[in-house]
């Protein structure tokens, strides 16, 4: 329930600004605004606005199908409230702590901008492995599941490593700070989560 509220919220403050009806320079991140001029609410605001609609729709359906594990998980471990609590303070958060690389690395360039949820969503993603590490998970153009325990080392090396060569226009460093905090958020709320991830592996 929550997550379909934090979708339709997104996906809402999203579409008003592909229609004009918002101004999404104003929503997005630029990290001089944020450091020279003290714009702190652009690091999460960023959160709800995208790039276009296939950006929207991917980081939606991606968090559709992962919070709600992740949702279920965390009233199971943490109660229904208290879990629900968590589980928006892990995804707002996340938007946050993702994009705290890129504020601190380009301070002071004027020019760069982001939006997106992708961060957050990452964050939950990891989350769902961190319950779920046998979870199959489909990538681009690999017709079989990936188990999450091996997608997530290489999900953060490919990150790591497109963050390095910086070639393209997508967030890379949001997306692997994001993944972090995701298996770390949980850990830090209940360490014994720890037991639970090795005995779904088997140990």
């Amino acid at each position: 329930m929550v997550t379909l509220i934090l979708i339709l919220v997104t996906a809402a403050v999203s579409i008003l600004c592909f229609t004009g009806k918002l101004d999404i320079n104003a929503l997005k991140f630029n990290a001089y605004d944020v450091w020279h001029r003290k714009q702190w609410y652009r690091m999460l605001s960023y959160g709800l606005v995208h790039g276009g609609w296939g950006h929207l729709f991917f980081n939606m359906l991606t968090l559709y199908f992962f919070g709600t594990v992740v949702e279920r998980y965390f009233q199971a471990a943490f109660g229904n409230t208290p879990g629900i609590i968590l589980y928006v303070v892990l995804y707002v958060s996340a938007i946050a702590v993702s994009t705290v690389g890129d504020l601190v690395k380009y301070r002071d360039a004027y020019g760069y901008n982001a939006v997106g949820a992708s961060g957050a969503v990452s964050a939950v993603l990891f989350a769902s492995i961190l319950f779920e590490p046998k979870m199959g998970i489909y990538i681009y153009l690999i017709p079989i599941p990936v188990p999450g325990y091996l997608f997530a080392p290489l999900y953060l090396l490919y990150c790591w490593y497109m963050a390095k060569r910086n070639m393209d226009n997508i967030g890379h460093t949001a997306h692997f700070w994001g993944a972090v905090y995701g298996l770390l958020f949980p850990l830090i709320c209940r360490p014994d989560i720890f037991h639970h991830f090795l005995s779904r592996l088997g140990f």
